[in-house]
């Protein structure tokens, strides 16, 4: 099995494929929960989906759920089938805060993603600009990273708000993020690990580069019309690119 393989044997990302999408980029959006780290390692989403529906039903409230958001993993999933149909309610405000409250006690067991704290430090130090856009709490991408002492190399951070309906696939924190570093969609990437990241970026003319550590992460980003050639399985490959520049 070589680098730019996944273990099922489909070709990702090549070293030249990636030498060429990486050599314009002087600005990088980057998604949290994947890409930097994994976020609930040790407060799981699945157990916060559940703590999620349970207050729901406390708060006498489980006649709004869908059946299949009672049993969902991803907490996310369902707060966003009830803003589909209670948006801009002070229900949502309620409990996008206490889904933020959940990510802020994640973050301490937060592990970091394989080559994520040498790239993003390599990467910075050859001049590159970067932002987080993710459709987690910004507070919580900022916690994250004051615990990795990265929080010199992101200035700017855009995450989910209680407007849910900006959250990606809606370019909204993108917009936002290359306004405020002043870039050039062309001279900037996504680095993401989902359709939705694809999507946003694909909106606003932003080349991607899409990270399956997983592969089950593969499909869904393939589906979403990332090219293979644009996907890579560990931090590493890009690692390596970068330091060629060295």
């Amino acid at each position: 099995m070589t680098p730019d393989t996944t273990q099922t044997g489909a070709a990702t990302a090549s070293t030249e494929e990636l030498r060429k999408l990486l050599a314009p980029v002087r600005y990088v959006l980057w998604d949290l929960d994947g890409p930097i780290c994994r976020l609930f390692a040790g407060h799981p989403a699945d157990a916060v989906a559940r703590m999620l529906v349970r207050k729901i039903q406390e708060l006498g409230l489980g006649a709004l759920l869908r059946e299949e958001e009672r049993f969902h993993r991803d907490p996310q999933a369902v707060l966003l089938g009830l803003n589909e149909r209670h948006p801009d309610s002070d229900l949502i405000t309620q409990l996008e805060e206490w889904l933020t409250q959940q990510e802020l006690t994640a973050v301490p067991s937060a592990l970091p993603t394989p080559y994520a704290d040498p790239l993003i430090r390599t990467w910075s130090a050859l001049g590159a600009r970067f932002a987080i856009t993710t459709n987690n709490s910004a507070r919580a991408a900022t916690a994250y990273m004051e615990t990795r002492h990265l929080e010199g190399c992101f200035p700017f951070v855009y995450g989910r708000t209680k407007d849910l309906d900006r959250m990606k696939p809606h370019p909204h924190c993108l917009a936002q993020a290359l306004k405020a570093l002043g870039a050039d969609p062309s001279r900037a990437l996504m680095l993401g690990d989902a359709g939705t990241d694809y999507q946003a970026a694909h909106k606003l003319g932003v080349p991607f580069l899409g990270y399956a550590r997983a592969e089950s992460k593969l499909p869904p980003l393939l589906e979403a019309g990332v090219d293979r050639s644009h996907i890579v399985t560990s931090l590493e490959q890009v690692l390596d690119v970068l330091r060629e520049k060295r």
